[in-house]
């Protein structure tokens, strides 16, 4: 028997294809075990002979990548002592020197003092570039007491995290992977036939080209497209597989695994005390207004991305729900409305059939 939340979410999917929210999506729902259904619809693009989405579809996950890549990267080296919490950025970067003290802690929860976003891809490029433009940008605020959701903060929690591992995000992120997820179609950059089956985002004005494979963030394709705010690309089972993980974590059906602890997937997943907000490390928490609507239960956990991806794992419910799409190709999205209240329609229409 069709689970009703499948026809409630196939509506919801094609009024958004139609409205040109987004040319096409997949979602993925399941529990830690194994996922529930997959549903795909549209076309990888507005074109009348584009490819029809299916779950192998490849999207650019956007900020997807700070949860999936930086903060599991983080919660790693949390564990192997390589990058405690409570490290302070000088201590590693000594171009932070003069900046008042910031933590890894701090960078997870959006709290350091940064701005959200500065193009510094129009005058630099690689990690030395960045690293003095960042050194050099003014806080906007003291560390911790509030918040600003900043790539900023991101881009140098990726530069400690390469620096801890000895390696870049790439080579530690695949590492994880193959130890934690086994096979998966998930990574910085494109691999094998991963190509042909990739839908494209947008044309970068910087780099006067239609998107189709190179990271839509230019930040994050001026540090060589791996970053640690953007810069992986994956299907819905295999983001689908990281939840999986990550709720068997959480629900203590396993200890240990991938190099991460059950306490800390609870602990990172544990809202901070930043006055005003919402953030634990890494992970957006759930408020009646979040993106994944007023019915997941109040330890869920999740993220989004500016392509049109999100994630939203609820460890009471034994629930997660995937949402990819490339809401920003062709552009009928541009204020993200339509994307805002296709989230929360699609995660209010599973949570209310979830049993």
């Amino acid at each position: 028997m069709t689970p009703p939340d499948i026809d409630a979410v196939a509506t919801l999917l094609s009024a958004a294809v139609t409205s040109r929210v987004t040319p096409g999506a997949v979602v993925q729902v399941g529990t830690a075990t194994a996922p529930r259904w997959t549903l795909a619809a549209g076309r990888v693009s507005y074109a009348a002979d584009a490819p029809l989405v299916s779950p192998v579809t490849v999207y650019d996950l956007a900020s997807l990548t700070k949860v999936l890549a930086t903060t599991t990267l983080a919660m790693r080296h949390a564990a192997a002592g390589t990058l405690p919490l409570d490290t302070a950025m000088a201590d590693r970067l000594p171009q932070f020197a003069a900046q008042p003290r910031i933590t890894v802690a701090d960078l997870l929860e959006h709290a350091a003092g940064l701005p959200a976003h500065r193009p510094f891809y129009r005058d630099v490029a690689g990690r030395a570039g960045y690293l003095a433009r960042l050194a050099a940008e003014p806080l906007t605020y003291m560390p911790r007491t509030t918040h600003e959701y900043t790539d900023l903060g991101f881009i140098l929690l990726g530069l400690l995290i390469e620096d801890a591992g000895g390696a870049s995000l790439a080579t530690q992120f695949d590492t994880f992977v193959a130890e934690a997820l086994g096979p998966a179609e998930i990574g910085y950059g494109l691999r094998g036939n991963w190509r042909t089956r990739v839908a494209p985002t947008a044309v970068s004005p910087w780099r006067e080209q239609m998107l189709a494979g190179a990271v839509h963030d230019d930040n994050a394709a001026a540090l060589g497209g791996v970053a640690g705010h953007a810069g992986l690309f994956g299907t819905a089972s295999a983001v689908a597989g990281y939840a999986r993980w990550y709720l068997s974590l959480w629900q203590r059906s396993v200890i240990v695994s991938g190099g991460v602890t059950a306490a800390q997937a609870e602990r990172f997943a544990t809202r901070g005390a930043v006055p005003g907000s919402s953030r634990a490390l890494g992970w957006d928490t759930m408020l009646p207004t979040s993106s994944c609507g007023s019915r997941l239960s109040p330890r869920s956990v999740g993220h989004t991305g500016f392509t049109g991806t999100s994630l939203w794992i609820d460890p009471e419910r034994d629930l997660y729900v995937v949402l990819l799409t490339n809401r920003v190709h062709g552009g009928g999205d541009a204020s993200g409305d339509g994307i805002k209240a296709l989230r929360v329609a699609v995660h209010d229409a599973v949570a209310r059939e979830w049993r």
